[in-house]
C-alpha cells in the first residue's frame, strides 16, 4: 500500500481529520470499523453526546464547502471522488439526526444495543494491553448503557419510539446477556488462554463481567417496565420514512410499486428454476421434499461446528487461489480471511467484518447457526462466496487496502448496503457462471438464497407500505401483509426454519429498507454488466468490469453507475 493520490488536494487531509474526530467521539464504532482509537472507551450515546457529534459533523460540512474547487482532469479524479463521498456521508448522517433516528436506535440486529456486545468480538485478546482495554470497557459499560437508555427515553418522551416487536426482541437478547449463558462469562477462560493473565486482571475481569450482566438486567427492566408500554403497536413505518431510509442504504431512489412488482416477478422466475432442478435431484419428489432431504441427509451435512468451519474455510482458500489474476487482482493482505462462530444470543445467519487499518485484524466471516447439531451444506456454499471471497471480503478488504486512491473516511467509514450486498449477491451468480457449484444441490442452494432475497423485496416493501399481497401469490393472495404471514412465506416458500423465519421477519420490520438492498443492488450490477457488453462488444473484459465496480470503494448505486459508465466512455475514447 502506498499514498499515491494527489496529496495536494486538501480533501484528503480533511478526511483524515474527520476519521480522527470519529475515533475520539465514537470509539466503540471505531473499533468495529478497524480504526485505531482508545479501545477502552465508549461512544456517548446520550442525547447530549449525539448533539455533540452532530455539531462536529456540521463543522466538517462547512469546512468541506469552503475548500477550493478541485482540479479538472483525470489526474484529480480521486480528489473529486473523496469530496463527493465525504459530502454524501455528512449529508446522510446529519439527515438522520434531523429526523431523530438516534432516538429510536433499537432493533433486533443492528443498533447500539448489539454494538455494546459485538465490539468485544473485535478487540485484541492476545496482549496484556488488549486485555487492559477489555477490562476498561467492561468497567464502563454500565455507564454506556445508561447513556444509551437516556436517548431511548428522550425518544419515548417525544413519541419517537420503535414497535413492540423490536423491544421484545432486544429484551430477549438483554436477558440472555444478563443470564447464565452470557457471552461475558466466557471472557475469563479466554483471558487464561491468552497467557498474560494476572491475579489483578482476573479480579477486574470477574468484577467487570458481573457489572455488565447487572447493566443488561437493568436495561431489560427499563425496556419491559417503562419503554414497552409506550412502544408502537404497528410494525410498518410508512412510505415517507421507508423511502428515506431505503435511499440511505441504496444511494439511489426507487419506485416502490415498480420494485415491489419486480420482486414478485423474480420470485416466480426463481421458483420455476428451483422446481426444474429439484426434479433432476430427486425425480418425482416435490421441491419442499427435496429441500427437506438436503437439510436432513447426513451425507450432505457437516456434523460439527469445527467440521463446518473447515469446509467453509477450504472454499475460501480454493476460490482465492484459482481466481487470483484471472478474474481479479488480489493484493497479498487480502489473501487471509478468518472463518469463525459468532457468540450465541444474537440474530441468526452469517455476517462479515472487514479488516482493520493495516490489516492487523483480518477480514472475518462470522456464522450464527443457533442450536444446530448438524450443518446442511446445500445452501452454505453460496453463503461462503457471498460473505467471503469474491463477495464481501474482496470488496470490503480491497476498500481498506486502496489507500493510494481512496480517502481514509471512504476506506473505513463508508459502506452502502446496495453496493456491498449487490456485489456479494452478484458474486454468488458469478461463481455459478464460473462452475464453482459442482453439485446440483449447491446450485439449488444458490437459487434458494436468491429466492429469499427476492422475497425480501416483496416482504420489506409490502409490510412497511402496507401493500396487498398480489392476486397470483401462492399464499394469502389479496390479503394485507402481517408479521405472521411474512413468517409463513419465509418458512414455507423460502424454506427457512421457523426460528430463522421469525428472526428474518423481525429484522425487516426493525431495519426498514435494508433487506431490499441485495436484489436491488444485484439488479444494478447485472444491468451495468450487460450495458457494458453492448457498448464494448468483443472488447468487453470481465476482469476490468469487476475492477470498475469495486475499485472505487463503496458508493451509492447512482454514483456507481456514473463511475462504471464514465470509465467505459474514457476507455473507448482512449
Amino acid at each position: 500500500m502506498s499514498q499515491n493520490h494527489d496529496a495536494r488536494d486538501p480533501i484528503f487531509a480533511l478526511s483524515d481529520e474527520l476519521v480522527e474526530a470519529f475515533a475520539a467521539q465514537c470509539p466503540a464504532h471505531a473499533t468495529l470499523a478497524g480504526v485505531p482509537c482508545d479501545d477502552g472507551a465508549w461512544n456517548d450515546w446520550s442525547p447530549s453526546g449525539a448533539a455533540s457529534w452532530a455539531a462536529t459533523l456540521a463543522s466538517f460540512q462547512e469546512r468541506l464547502r469552503s475548500l477550493p474547487a478541485p482540479s479538472p482532469g483525470a489526474e484529480a479524479r480521486w480528489g473529486r471522488l473523496a469530496r463527493r463521498v465525504m459530502s454524501d456521508y455528512l449529508d446522510e448522517r446529519l439527515d438522520d439526526f434531523r429526523h431523530g433516528e438516534h432516538l429510536r436506535d433499537l432493533n433486533n440486529i443492528e443498533s447500539a444495543f448489539q454494538h455494546l456486545r459485538m465490539v468485544f468480538d473485535l478487540m485484541d485478546v492476545r496482549s496484556a494491553a488488549g486485555w487492559e482495554a477489555v477490562a476498561s470497557r467492561l468497567a464502563t459499560l454500565p455507564e454506556a448503557c445508561e447513556r444509551y437508555r437516556a436517548s431511548l427515553e428522550e425518544g419515548r418522551r417525544t413519541g419517537q419510539v420503535v414497535a413492540r416487536r423490536q423491544v421484545l426482541a432486544v429484551l430477549s437478547q438483554a436477558r440472555h446477556q444478563a443470564g447464565e449463558g452470557s457471552f461475558f462469562l466466557t471472557l475469563p477462560a479466554a483471558y487464561e488462554a491468552s497467557g498474560v493473565a494476572t491475579d489483578a486482571g482476573r479480579a477486574r475481569l470477574a468484577a467487570g463481567a458481573e457489572g455488565v450482566r447487572a447493566a443488561f438486567s437493568a436495561l431489560a427492566g427499563y425496556l419491559e417496565q417503562i419503554y414497552l408500554p409506550s412502544a408502537r403497536e404497528a410494525d410498518a413505518v410508512g412510505e415517507e420514512r421507508y423511502l428515506r431510509l431505503a435511499r440511505r442504504f441504496l444511494g439511489a431512489s426507487i419506485d416502490p410499486i415498480e420494485t415491489y412488482a419486480w420482486g414478485w416477478s423474480e420470485v416466480h422466475a426463481i421458483e420455476a428454476q428451483m422446481a426444474r432442478l429439484a426434479a433432476e435431484i430427486r425425480p418425482g419428489a416435490s421441491l419442499p421434499e427435496v429441500i427437506a432431504l438436503l437439510k436432513t441427509d447426513p451425507a450432505r451435512c457437516a456434523h460439527s461446528a469445527d467440521e463446518f468451519l473447515r469446509v467453509m474455510a477450504e472454499r475460501q482458500r480454493k476460490a482465492l487461489a484459482e481466481l487470483d489474476g484471472v478474474h481479479f487482482d488480489i493484493p497479498v493482505p487480502l489473501r487471509q480471511i478468518d472463518v469463525r462462530l459468532a457468540p450465541p444470543g444474537g440474530a441468526l445467519g452469517a455476517y462479515y467484518v472487514p479488516p482493520s487499518d493495516g490489516f492487523k485484524r483480518p477480514g472475518t466471516i462470522w456464522y450464527a447457526p443457533g442450536d444446530k447439531q448438524q450443518f446442511p451444506l446445500y445452501d452454505e456454499i453460496t453463503t461462503a462466496y457471498h460473505e467471503g471471497f469474491p463477495g464481501h471480503h474482496l470488496q470490503c478488504a480491497l476498500q481498506v487496502y486502496l489507500d493510494d486512491r481512496l480517502s481514509r473516511l471512504h476506506r473505513f467509514l463508508v459502506m452502502y448496503s446496495g453496493h456491498a450486498e449487490g456485489w456479494a449477491l452478484y458474486a454468488e451468480q458469478l461463481m455459478y457462471e464460473l462452475g464453482y457449484f459442482e453439485r446440483p444441490e449447491y446450485v439449488l442452494g444458490m437459487l434458494a438464497a436468491k429466492l429469499m432475497r427476492a422475497y425480501r423485496v416483496a416482504l420489506d416493501i409490502g409490510m412497511h407500505l402496507e401493500l396487498p399481497i398480489p392476486r397470483d401469490a401462492p399464499l394469502h393472495a389479496g390479503a394485507p401483509w402481517s408479521y405472521d404471514i411474512a413468517v409463513e412465506y419465509l418458512h414455507q416458500r423460502a424454506f427457512l426454519t421457523v426460528d430463522h423465519a421469525r428472526s428474518e421477519a423481525t429484522r425487516y420490520l426493525g431495519w426498514p429498507g435494508q433487506a431490499i438492498s441485495y436484489k436491488v443492488g444485484e439488479r444494478v450490477v447485472l444491468q451495468l454488466r450487460e450495458e457494458l457488453r453492448r457498448l464494448q462488444g468483443e472488447a468487453f473484459d470481465l476482469k476490468a468490469f469487476h475492477a470498475r465496480v469495486i475499485g472505487s470503494g463503496s458508493v451509492g448505486l447512482d454514483h456507481l453507475r456514473e463511475i462504471v459508465l464514465e470509465d467505459a466512455a474514457a476507455g473507448a475514447a482512449g
